[in-house]
């Protein structure tokens, strides 16, 4: 019998075995308690939400969210899409990363990793056939794609968030990573020559850590990111050979993008341990001209730093531009795991979700504008739809965890995965006030295989794009990789 006074106390410790089981699973780093310095408003409204136009199968409540009455009513096992249609469907597994390359062929493959959970998945993937790994598809029907290749040598067994292709010279890179974010094994594959066919061309300790990752745009230095353990510069100058030219140690980096002359790095910063828990979580904008230009001995400082409020997991802000003017699209992760709030109070914990940054002046960036959705907002996150399936716990949820833009040249539109909310398009034109245009999510009703939680989508993959076809693609770790059109004047977004 549980004395009433001791519930709460039992409670939280529930509570935090939960954490803690997640921070041996996932290794996604830590987060900030603190605002110090925080911008925009304590609570952004959410985006208009899309008008749903012919051929749609539209939500049944608020904005992103999947009622448990759907399920009970077999109405999720639908679907819900607004503005989009399925093309293709492929595999029943996928992680962090889907990306697109055309090799010198002209033939387009995608690559895609498996492995969100490498316990779970490693069975789950076996069972399925989907094999383990990185998967390569070869996309040259969009409508049938043909897997050609499984990438398992030992970063793109678990590479978890580092997975990343360069354009220009045609480098599949990923680093590998663990619960503990170790021990940093790089391999670097050629997809220039064939990408249906990827050729290893190294597999190094190039790091003493990896987890998340960035890439110089053109090509020769691929940065690793640890989470709580540093961050590493490695050139590639010479795929064959990688070096490590510089590491720092205690700095809390997850995924890191690069300016278009690779000498500004922006870093999605996770905060500072202090006496009184993480603080300083948001973007950290860092000088790495030095590394750049090959220095020895580089100097790398930070030009700025800024946090907002309600950051939970800050993940990664990818640069573009707007009528000459230079802006990232940055997105938080998941609530608020990390800390004492979500211990003792995880129905309230901050919900991230994304925002547009200006970044015109480094060392001053201003936040323009927000991008969420009305299941995100605090006054409904704690209400009924925690008793939705995959709502109430952390690792899922009603949250965002990757964004994406199709060019860093003006896009005009961006696309989330938001776990629980599936994929969700939004027109960025005005950066000020950006609004939702369409989405697509399939959530698994009764599952198949071994699911991290069983019912509910798990859309977690940065999304790629397919101009040409007027898609988007993007894996579901409980379903798959998805290749998805869009309808109803949306499509004209991408052109």
């Amino acid at each position: 019998m549980v004395v009433p006074s001791q519930a709460p106390s039992r409670q939280a410790a529930r509570r935090l075995l939960v954490v803690l089981a997640l921070l041996l699973v996932l290794g996604a780093g830590w987060a900030t308690t603190g605002s110090v310095g925080a911008a925009g408003p304590a609570t952004a409204p959410s985006v208009p939400t899309a008008r749903c136009g012919p051929g749609s199968l539209p939500e049944t409540s608020i904005q992103g969210r999947v009622p448990k009455a759907d399920y009970l009513s077999g109405r999720a096992a639908q679907g819900y899409r607004c503005n989009t249609a399925e093309v293709a469907h492929q595999g029943s597994s996928g992680g962090f990363k889907t990306l697109r390359y055309t090799d010198a062929q002209g033939d387009t493959c995608a690559f895609y990793d498996s492995t969100l959970l490498i316990g779970r998945d490693v069975v789950a993937n076996l069972l399925s056939g989907d094999g383990q790994g990185v998967v390569v598809l070869d996309m040259s029907d969009p409508a049938h794609p043909r897997r050609t290749a499984n990438l398992t040598t030992p970063a793109m067994l678990t590479p978890h968030e580092s997975l990343l292709v360069n354009q220009p010279r045609g480098l599949l890179v990923a680093e590998m990573g663990t619960a503990a974010t170790l021990p940093g094994i790089l391999d670097v594959y050629d997809v220039k020559t064939d990408c249906r066919h990827p050729r290893r061309l190294s597999t190094t300790w190039s790091a003493l850590f990896g987890h998340e990752s960035g890439f110089a745009p053109d090509g020769r230095t691929f940065y690793a990111s640890g989470t709580a353990a540093g961050f590493a510069a490695i050139d590639l100058s010479d795929p064959r050979h990688p070096r490590t030219l510089f590491q720092r140690l205690g700095v809390q980096y997850h995924g890191m993008r690069l300016s278009d002359d690779g000498r500004t790095l922006y870093a999605a910063n996770l905060g500072t341990p202090g006496p009184t828990g993480i603080t300083g979580g948001g973007l950290r904008i860092i000088d790495v001209s030095q590394i750049q230009d090959r220095v020895p001995h580089p100097k790398v400082p930070t030009l700025s730093t800024l946090t907002w409020h309600g950051v939970s997991i800050p993940q990664v802000a990818e640069p573009f531009t707007r009528a000459g003017h230079q802006y990232l699209f940055e997105v938080d992760e998941f609530v608020d795991l990390f800390t004492a709030k979500a211990v003792t109070d995880l129905k309230h914990s901050p919900v991230g979700a994304a925002r547009i940054i200006d970044v015109d002046d480094p060392r001053h960036p201003v936040i323009v504008s927000d991008v969420r959705l009305a299941v995100h907002q605090p006054d409904v996150h704690a209400g009924e739809q925690m008793k939705d399936p995959g709502a109430a716990f952390p690792a899922q949820g009603y949250a965002a965890h990757y964004c994406g833009v199709p060019t860093r040249d003006n896009p005009k539109i961006a696309g989330c995965s938001m776990i629980l909310s599936g994929l969700r398009l939004f027109d960025i034109r005005d950066v000020r006030h950006p609004r939702e245009v369409a989405y697509f999510n399939q959530p698994v009703v009764r599952p198949t295989k071994p699911t991290f939680l069983g019912s509910g989508a798990y859309a977690m993959s940065q999304p790629a794009w397919d101009p040409a076809h007027d898609s988007v693609w993007y894996t579901d770790s409980n379903s798959g990789f998805y290749v998805v059109r869009l309808t109803n004047g949306v499509e004209r977004l991408l052109r």
